[in-house]
């Protein structure tokens, strides 16, 4: 078998970073994860090649070579997975789709010959056969009907030698699905389970080891949902991990998720750092206890989310936290509450998404029985929400919009920059390949030729008088929010107000509609129909 591996195109969002990259000259955020994971567990005989759309093109020589051509990606993902489904399906190619997206709607994809829902390990079976013998008759569903939760020791190294690492601004391992808690819009738990499983410190490091002899350096994501799902076995892995890390030159930095009860665990939060842990994303989604309450994230009601933040960033930690609008409990004044909120955290990056009902969560089938889905989600939360919002939707828009235009103005970020760098504890780190060419981009592209200039200088020059690390984190800082304020103001805003002004539409057509209706209703009455 000779099977392309395709992982689709994002369109610009918050995480890709594209307004970014190119000071780091990098051309995508992370690598495929998931597809070269799926590479190892394939057959040893089949040839194999990959191509990720974040960095390069496919053309039809690529597609022509395969017998099969797999595509994957999330929701956010569909455009693109769509278009090379039907590019290789013209070309006479097997199709199958696989990854988050096909597992929460496989109906989303009817360019796939086949879909596969779930985890691959020890789940391929119905997959290689109708690959191997496309003569037979196969099922599109060649996900087992088993649940779909393997134990991760049947997860070998991923064929991270299929990546060009250098294109990439970070790299990524994974040692744990699952998450303990119940937050009623979260679809991790419904994917991959309440009970977090893991892989040995021998298999985590030896997936270090593969990156770091291939060459790789530099910012490491360990891509688990939460990180501290199984806290008592990442404690022990923890002082391994440090170990590693110690007898190499420690080549990694690393960043991860996880909950806000982390700040409750002191010696966790001393042992991530000893590892080389630099940043963490935290959901803490709310100020409003209220809202918490409703969306089952009742892990966030045990620690008062500003004082755990400080916890963590006093550590040593980047915290960059998310945040949601839209909760049934929600009122006018969340969007006020929200910002009031936010600016007073040393968070530079704050995440803020309208609530959506993801596929097969447990707000999904909530809203769904409440009559209020309206549509498929697909990815992104910058056009109307995808249910009836309690909140009337045009104070929810607006008030959305007020609030990332106010967060992503420079003089907010900055701001939250000059908190986060006042508060953190930063340790030394050798210095990365690469690091002096991209601090030259930053001073030429955002200190001397950038709108920006002003708070960019006034951010560097007061870090650098609290020494290099620091100031490597300011400048840091300033190139990811290059990102964040212009993705904001050029695709953001205006998305936002395209959604409002159909709002509006809807609102002022309403009364005509219904005047519309009642005679309808009277015509119909008066002549017996």
């Amino acid at each position: 078998m000779r099977v392309l591996l395709v992982q689709s195109r994002a369109p610009v969002t918050y995480w890709s970073y594209q307004y970014s990259l190119p000071f780091a000259g990098k051309a995508a955020a992370l690598p495929p994860l998931g597809l070269v994971t799926l590479a190892a567990l394939l057959p040893r005989d089949w040839e194999l090649r990959l191509v990720d759309l974040e960095v390069e093109t496919l053309s039809d020589r690529a597609i022509r070579w395969a017998d099969a051509v797999m595509v994957s990606g999330m929701l956010v993902h569909a455009g693109s997975m769509r278009e090379v489904l039907s590019r290789a399906r013209a070309l006479g190619k097997r199709t199958v789709a696989g990854g988050a997206g096909p597992t929460s709607d496989p109906d989303v994809f009817p360019e796939a010959d086949h879909v596969f829902r779930g985890e691959a390990e020890r789940r391929l079976d119905l997959l290689v056969e109708a690959l191997e013998h496309p003569e037979r008759p196969a099922p599109r569903d060649l996900s087992p009907d088993d649940g779909g939760r393997p134990g991760l020791e049947a997860s070998p190294v991923p064929r991270f030698d299929l990546l060009d690492l250098s294109r990439y601004a970070s790299l990524s391992v994974q040692i744990s699905r699952g998450c303990p808690f119940r937050c009623e819009f979260c679809d991790i738990i419904e994917v991959f389970g309440r009970i977090p499983r893991l892989k040995s410190a021998e298999q985590v490091l030896a997936e270090l080891e593969a990156l770091r002899h291939l060459g790789g350096r530099g910012p490491l994501f360990f891509v688990d949902d939460n990180f501290i799902g199984n806290r008592r076995a990442v404690a022990a892995l923890l002082p391994r991990i440090a170990a590693w890390q110690r007898e190499h030159g420690r080549p990694f930095d690393f960043y991860t998720e996880a909950s806000l009860d982390l700040a409750s665990h002191p010696e966790l939060v001393d042992a991530m750092v000893d590892a080389g842990f630099t940043a963490v994303f935290v959901g803490l989604e709310s100020p409003s206890p209220e809202s918490l309450r409703s969306a089952g994230k009742v892990q966030n009601l045990k620690v008062d989310a500003a004082e755990g933040v400080k916890r963590l960033t006093a550590a040593g930690f980047e915290v960059f936290a998310g945040f949601i609008l839209g909760f049934d409990t929600d009122h006018e004044d969340i969007f006020e509450w929200q910002r009031d909120f936010i600016s007073r955290l040393p968070v530079p990056r704050a995440m803020v998404g309208l609530l959506t009902a993801l596929p097969n969560t447990a707000l999904w089938r909530r809203l769904d029985g409440e009559g209020r889905l309206r549509r498929t989600q697909l990815g992104d939360q910058f056009g109307r929400p995808n249910f009836e919002p309690t909140l009337d939707e045009r104070a929810l828009l607006s008030g959305y919009r007020r609030l990332l235009a106010s967060l992503y103005s420079a003089e907010a970020f900055y701001d939250r920059c000059r908190l986060h760098l006042e508060s953190v504890r930063l340790v030394p780190a050798p210095l990365r390949p690469g690091a002096l060419p991209a601090l030259l981009r930053a001073v030429w592209g955002i200190g001397l030729r950038g709108p920006r200039r002003r708070h960019f200088w006034r951010l560097v020059l007061s870090a650098l008088r609290r020494g290099p690390q620091v100031f490597a984190r300011a400048v840091a800082l300033a190139v990811m929010g290059e990102h964040m304020i212009r993705y904001t103001g050029e695709v953001v805003l205006p998305r936002l107000d395209l959604a409002l002004a159909q709002v509006e539409r809807e609102a002022a057509a309403a009364p005509r509609l219904r005047a519309a209706a009642g005679r309808a209703g009277v015509s119909g009455r008066a002549t017996g129909a």
